[in-house]
């Protein structure tokens, strides 16, 4: 590859990005509208919101798996020009880029207690775990290939932040050890000392 190299940023962390938040406004939503009696009753909502919560889960963290082992088995190797970008930084990134929609969907979630009281909070919370599942097998993927994914930054900008979306054309890999996220996206611990 020629001077000039791309920005990179690692698959696990955008998936990852929206799990804390999507949880956190879903339990957040589900607690305020659990105090809303709603049209059906809370107990009924409740009921309802956890079938929504392993529904949302299920449905979200298998999405799209064959693209991204398609991807996954096209990457190629980073070049030596290309940045790796900061975990802090994607995650920043992709948070600003999506603030409105998840500002959304969490008046959404509050909506939707007035019918079903803690339902819509509890959906957006297993969308959130779905997404952080995701993030969990593209981790064993990673650990098993011995490589870590990446994605470069231009590509997800186009396409509102989708690692698997059609502006990606593929990925590239480095060694385990790149970066400063762990497999799956995660912090990276330090080494305990011995």
């Amino acid at each position: 590859m020629a001077r000039g190299g791309q920005g990179l940023a690692r698959v696990a962390v955008v998936v990852r990005a929206g799990a804390a938040p999507m949880w956190w406004l879903g339990v957040l939503a589900a607690g305020i509208g659990v105090l809303v009696p709603g049209v059906t009753g809370r107990r009924i909502g409740v009921l309802a919101g956890a079938a929504l919560f392993l529904v949302g889960a299920a449905a979200v963290a298998p999405a799209r798996r064959k693209r991204y082992a398609a991807l996954a088995r096209g990457a190629v190797r980073a070049g030596k020009y290309d940045v790796l970008q900061d975990r802090a930084v994607t995650v920043r990134g992709w948070r600003r880029g999506h603030r409105w929609w998840l500002l959304a969907a969490f008046l959404g979630a509050l909506g939707a207690s007035l019918v079903l009281p803690a339902a819509g909070g509890m959906l957006l919370a297993g969308l959130g775990t779905g997404l952080r599942l995701k993030a969990a097998w593209l981790g064993r993927r990673e650990r098993a290939g011995g490589t870590l994914l990446w994605v470069r930054v231009d590509w997800l900008d186009q396409r509102g932040g989708n690692p698997a979306g059609k502006a990606v054309k593929g990925l590239r890999g480095t060694g385990i050890a790149a970066g400063d996220a762990a497999p799956g996206g995660a912090r990276r611990r330090p080494a305990a000392l011995v």
